[in-house]
């Protein structure tokens, strides 16, 4: 009877295929691909707008899940993110021009070569970590971006570099409906993936890792080895995001990629949850909907005579900036365990429902 309950009451595993399967029910096996199935359709059913707000998630949620293996799982620390995510937009976009490899085998190579990139800058993991680690980070940032500037034959310098559009088959995407079905098709194959590797041997070596490095070393566990893995691990799939991001634009260009946009994707894995894959998720779409929310509520707000000062409209423009900073801060505040762990408490209680033990 247990395998066809929605939530079995109790722990049955009894082998470590039942302990590391990917879904622990049936159903909710069946709820993921129906999931996936209602995505599939929403170009049928919403307007362009909400589209576009779909292929942003995927590019940035998959980079996300990148730095989430990397700070979450292994608890490592990356100030550099954006640079890895700008470098694969770069790298897939001179791999497709000067060669002329199709733009949907440019993108995983560009993964690759961001992955290199990534293992070159994380050998410093080998000997150092918590803030000296960020500070190396940081610099690997400052040292990407200014190649972005200076490789003119890489990253085209100050004018930037044309990206084509993915061709699948001889039929070029040009338009948001068509690019949608490549990034949901990149996004599910990247969780699938992220979501295996924390199955693995790998993956539990990075949670040993993470939770006490002296233990993990005692146990057999080679430190530099999965510190090392998992900064590649995070620069391919920052890599992979970059390349679709770059692809979707049609256009790269280096002022994209600053420190901002790392301190956007570490609140995406804040707010998320650490060390959570559906939790990455949940948080890339809280920052990418939040300034749309913001917005929204500023243009309900202009109906009132009061809110059309020059006070008060410089007041709600201030608001916007700041939203995404405060959000991280409330979080950190009163739900440190992030979006994740909020969704276990709510599915805790109705599993108990209505009783309250």
């Amino acid at each position: 009877m247990a395998g066809f309950s929605m939530r079995p009451c109790g722990d049955f595993r009894t082998t470590y295929r039942q302990d590391t399967r990917i879904f622990d029910t049936t159903f909710v096996r069946n709820a993921a691909i129906l999931g996936v199935i209602a995505t599939a359709l929403i170009p049928f059913v919403l307007d362009g707008y909400y589209v576009n707000l779909f292929i942003q998630i995927s590019y940035f949620a998959i980079a996300a899940l990148g730095l989430n293996i990397l700070v979450g799982f292994t608890g490592q620390i990356s100030l550099g993110h954006a640079a890895f995510f700008g470098f694969g937009a770069f790298a897939s976009a001179w791999i497709n021009n000067t060669t002329g490899i199709p733009v949907l085998l440019s993108i995983p190579l560009a993964g690759l070569m961001t992955a290199a990139v990534g293992l070159l800058f994380g050998l410093p993991a080998a000997r150092i970590k918590g803030l000296y680690l960020a500070i190396a980070t940081l610099a690997a940032q400052f040292i990407l971006e200014d190649f972005f500037a200076r490789a003119d034959w890489f990253t085209g310098g100050s004018y930037g570099a044309a990206a084509n559009p993915v061709n699948v088959f001889g039929y070029e995407v040009l338009d948001d409906f068509s690019f949608f079905y490549v990034c949901l098709f990149f996004l599910v194959i990247m969780y699938l993936l992220g979501t295996n590797l924390m199955r693995t041997r790998d993956g539990r070596a990075f949670v040993a890792v993470r939770d006490h490095y002296l233990s993990a070393e005692i146990m057999g566990i080679n430190l530099t080895k999965y510190r090392l893995m998992s900064f590649a691990i995070s620069s391919f799939y920052a890599g992979i995001g970059g390349a679709m991001y770059g692809h979707y634009l049609g256009f790269v260009s280096a002022e994209g990629f600053t420190i901002l946009l790392s301190i956007q994707f570490l609140g995406m894995i804040i707010i998320g949850g650490l060390g959570s894959v559906k939790g990455t998720l949940m948080g890339t779409i809280f920052m990418v909907l939040l300034p749309e929310v913001m917005e929204n509520g500023v243009g309900l707000l202009s109906v009132f005579d009061w809110a059309n000062s020059t006070a008060v409209t410089d007041g709600l423009a201030y608001i916007k900036e700041m939203a995404i900073g405060l959000a991280i801060i409330l979080f950190l505040i009163f739900e440190p365990d992030g979006l994740a762990h909020r969704w276990q408490q709510i599915r805790a209680y109705w599993k108990l429902y209505p009783f309250s033990y």
